[in-house]
């Protein structure tokens, strides 16, 4: 069957993953090899594909991929995230577009609403990643709502609550109004603003004095309770124990000292609204302050707003001002820089609010977690966040668990009698109805007693479990898979999630296994557009992944995301790398078409020039295939893959199989192709990982192959010791190649006419590649000579010169004339190298890098000026 002129990505892509699915090679079970695990970091459920998931799951593929020819059981666990919050707000936009309304549901039916989004939008991504080429053992998939998975959670915070480790506290949380839920302190981006800081004057009780206070909220006055001065600050001893007035509300309340107040900053008087700020809570406590919390969930001022009452909070500040202004009370305002917390979700500003929620102690789990980065248990790539990792840790705080949300594990806690603080945590009503009644000494409760607590659990309470969960080790923690799989080996993921997760499943690891949930985290960088823009959608510069695909096939997508993607770094993204991706696969297909396009000769004996190409090859492929591993072994998956593509490109297209190539009209011999082929397999072996598609057609292509020898189970090529010299004499060798090529294409030789060769060996270099340059250089002769010859044209490399003899072939007087104008360019930029050289003031002051350069400049024009003279001395 004849091949195809053209690699066609569509046909090729739709007809290989149907056949590694049908005969099930992603599928792994425990059996006697050795794993290879990873896990997907899983995207939300709601997601689509982006450009960072393209990226993180490329990488995934390349080590899986590269696992599976390597024998090892290789096992990637993929699945997706119920998402709480995003699923949430999607499911209620829906609603709210049919006409319902959330609050109108019973968490039951809200439920099915969400089940049935789910449903029908949950794991889009999972099938989108399949263009892309994922190998993940998608028997496996897993969701972090399912049954089993929701059981862990629960179990899990059962045993926590029962360790002591899990406790509900009154205490000052982040609120998202718009998602009108709390968040924890990593799920807050705080960003710096534009914003005006607000002086106001506040009467002092039973007098006409004031005192002034700054404030960049002043819709929060509504809210004070004390005003606070410095016990040691000489400018307000006059108020000790007296009283402030609120303006508007005219609340009386006390002046009270402590040395929290800096007597630089500000006006030396400090507002305390102990319900909206977190150090105004503590103050409060520390002094017995009533607490008046003036906001509504949705960040609407509530009845203590009085006339501002039902009105958002950037609304009222407007409005307050006006009226404070009116009212005399306005001394002035200014412009002010402060960090404002935006949600990570839904980008509402946060505010502060006290709250009744479930808290999780960090301090104790995030020990081990720590000593397991810090030693050599685990490995951050790059190891640049290690010390951010060790900070944070170290300063961890304890973690807000509980979500005002319906979508997600609700909270296995149970409340009895009349008040919050009667309750008990277990897995289900039953269960709590029996410790009711243990704990109260009473066998009258009843189910219809109790009531289970409304919160669901933060997502990241169920993924931290991910790498245990996925394999039902939670519930049983000795089970087989979990025995055989864990702890995992490698975790791919982004930076931005090293605390939300990667810090948090290291903890539960060492909490639930006792060992470290993976060896390696591999952290990405963040995908930008050419300006350095994080591509998004609200910007419009991230391109759709499925049309790069259509447009360059997912392996030209691959390449070219790969080929500028260092770990931890940033990844430049330009369409044209998709482009060059796309390119790469084609040159690669050509080169097949040619190899096989070749007709073969039994009778025919091998030829020198193939013997030496062969050796020489199969050296050059070990040489880069020690680097390769070497780049697999640090992590420097782009170098690996560039350390491929020049093997490939450079060395096999453009020199192996020029070598080897028959003369026009002429068959191959059968040894040299069969050696071809042998090293055009290893060459698909070490490619697979990189471009699973192209590589697995080209691999059917070459001859009928059994489903058990499929490229994708194939096997990796084995390291063995190489002949060094043989590479560097063929680097001599090509640049003489290059330099016969040079003057053909210079003085319009034709390739397809014979020359002569002559060589002054002064270097003593090997002779062993002369059959190579003879044929490549298409010379009649190869002649070694002991003095410079005349009437020919010539080159040098290192200190070997070379010539070909062109008398008749060219207008001699011509190219004199013309090697005498490169010969006085040449002088001339010495010169002004040299002149650049003699100045001390240069030399001394410019970067020793800089100078360097120039010594290399002033190097190769005094060597390229001995040669343009031998030159023009051969022609006279």
């Amino acid at each position: 069957m004849a091949i195809a002129s053209q690699y066609n990505s569509k046909q090729v892509e739709d007809k290989w993953y149907k056949y590694w699915m049908d005969h099930n090679y992603f599928h792994s079970e425990v059996d006697e090899r050795e794993p290879y695990t990873i896990v997907i970091p899983p995207p939300n459920v709601t997601g689509v594909l982006h450009m960072g998931h393209m990226l993180n799951n490329t990488i995934q593929d390349v080590l899986v991929r590269r696992a599976r020819l390597k024998g090892f059981n290789a096992c990637w666990v993929p699945g997706t995230d119920h998402a709480s919050i995003a699923t949430e707000a999607k499911v209620v936009a829906k609603l709210k577009a049919e006409g319902i309304n959330k609050n109108d549901l019973s968490r039951e039916e809200f439920l099915e609403h969400a089940w049935e989004w789910t449903h029908k939008h949950g794991g889009i991504i999972l099938e989108q990643l399949k263009k892309l080429g994922a190998s993940c053992d998608w028997e496996r998939t897993k969701f972090t709502m399912d049954e089993k998975m929701s059981a862990s959670v629960i179990k899990v915070f059962i045993d926590l609550y029962e360790k002591g480790l899990i406790y509900r506290g009154y205490r000052m949380v982040n609120w998202d109004p718009e998602a009108k839920t709390t968040l924890s302190d990593e799920e807050v981006i705080h960003q710096e603003k534009q914003g005006n800081l607000y002086y106001l004057k506040y009467k002092i009780e039973g007098s006409d004095d004031t005192l002034t206070i700054a404030t960049t909220r002043p819709e929060t006055i509504l809210g004070d309770t004390a005003i606070c001065i410095n016990p040691n600050d000489e400018r307000f001893f006059h108020l000790k124990g007296k009283k402030a007035i609120v303006p508007i509300n005219n609340r009386v309340i006390p002046i009270i000292e402590d040395e929290y107040v800096d007597l630089e900053f500000g006006t030396g008087c400090l507002k305390v609204t102990p319900a909206h700020d977190e150090n105004d809570k503590m103050l409060g406590d520390k002094h017995n302050l009533e607490v008046i919390d003036i906001l509504n969930d949705d960040a609407t001022l509530n009845f203590y707003g009085m006339h501002y009452e039902g009105k958002d909070r950037f609304v009222v500040r407007k409005e307050i001002t006006e009226e404070l202004k009116e009212l005399g009370i306005l001394v002035k305002i200014e412009e002010h820089i402060n960090k404002v917390g935006t949600s990570e979700r839904t980008g509402a500003v946060i505010e502060p609010k006290l709250s009744d929620q479930w808290f999780l102690k960090m301090k104790d789990l995030a020990e081990p977690a720590i000593k397991a980065v810090v030693g050599d248990d685990i490995n951050l790539v790059p190891d640049k966040f290690l010390n951010t990792y060790k900070h944070w840790m170290e300063n961890v705080r304890d973690w807000n668990v509980s979500r005002q949300l319906w979508w997600g594990q609700q909270i296995p806690a149970y409340y009895y009698g009349d008040g919050k603080e009667d309750f008990v945590v277990a897995e289900n009503p039953e269960a709590a109805l029996e410790k009711v009644k243990e704990k109260t000494g009473s066998q009258k409760w009843q189910l219809s007693d109790i009531s289970q607590d409304k919160d669901a659990l933060d997502t990241w309470f169920s993924s931290w479990l991910w790498p245990m969960s996925v394999f039902n080790g939670i519930l049983e923690p000795e089970n087989k898979e979990i025995q055989y799989y864990y702890p995992t080996n490698d975790l791919v993921t982004a930076p931005e999630i090293l605390f939300f997760w990667v810090a948090r499943m290291i903890m539960a690891g060492y909490e639930y296994q006792g060992e470290r949930p993976f060896k390696n985290v591999y952290l990405t960088g963040i995908v930008r557009d050419k300006q350095r823009r994080k591509m998004s959608k609200s910007l419009g510069n991230s391109p759709d992944p499925l049309g790069l695909i259509e447009q360059y096939g997912a392996d030209g997508v691959r390449v070219g995301m790969l080929l500028s993607s260092p770990a931890g770094n940033d990844l430049m993204f330009d369409e044209d790398l998709c482009k060059q991706g796309s390119g790469f696969i084609n040159k690669i297909w050509n080169a097949f078409r040619l190899v096989k396009g070749w007709e073969i000769s039994e009778e025919k004996e091998q030829d020198k020039t193939s013997k030496i190409a062969i050796d020489w090859y199969r050296a050059k492929f070990l040489k880069v295939l020690h680097e390769i591993e070497d780049h697999f072994d640090k992590y420097r998956i782009s170098d690996a893959l560039m350390a491929t593509y020049k093997l490939i490109w450079d060395d096999y297209c453009s020199w192996f199989l020029e070598m080897v190539k028959p003369g026009f009209g002429e068959p191959i011999d059968a040894t040299t192709f069969k050696e071809v082929i042998a090293i055009l397999e290893d060459n698909l072996r070490i490619l697979h990982p990189f471009t699973p598609f192209s590589s697995e057609e080209i691999w059917q292509e070459i001859t009928g192959r059994t489903p058990q020898e499929a490229l994708i189970i194939a096997k990796w090529p084995e390291l063995s010791s190489f002949d060094e010299k043989i590479i560097s004499d063929f680097s001599v060798a090509s640049e003489v190649i290059t330099g016969i090529r040079k003057i053909r294409k210079e003085k319009n030789i034709s390739f397809k006419n014979e020359i002569e060769f002559k060589v002054l060996n002064n270097e003593k270099t090997s002779e062993f590649f002369d059959p190579v340059i003879r044929k490549m250089g298409n010379l009649s002769a190869l002649e070694y000579v002991e003095k410079q010859v005349e009437g020919a044209l010539s080159f040098r490399v290192k200190s070997n010169d070379y010539f070909v003899p062109v008398t008749g072939a060219i207008d001699v007087d011509a190219e004199i004339k013309k090697l005498k104008e490169e010969l006085s360019y040449t002088e001339g930029f010495l010169k002004s190298v040299d002149k650049k050289l003699s100045n001390e003031r240069f030399v001394n002051n410019a970067p020793e890098k800089v100078v360097a350069i120039e010594k290399a400049k002033k190097a190769d024009a005094e060597s390229k000026i001995e040669a343009l003279k031998a030159s023009l001395e051969s022609l006279k």
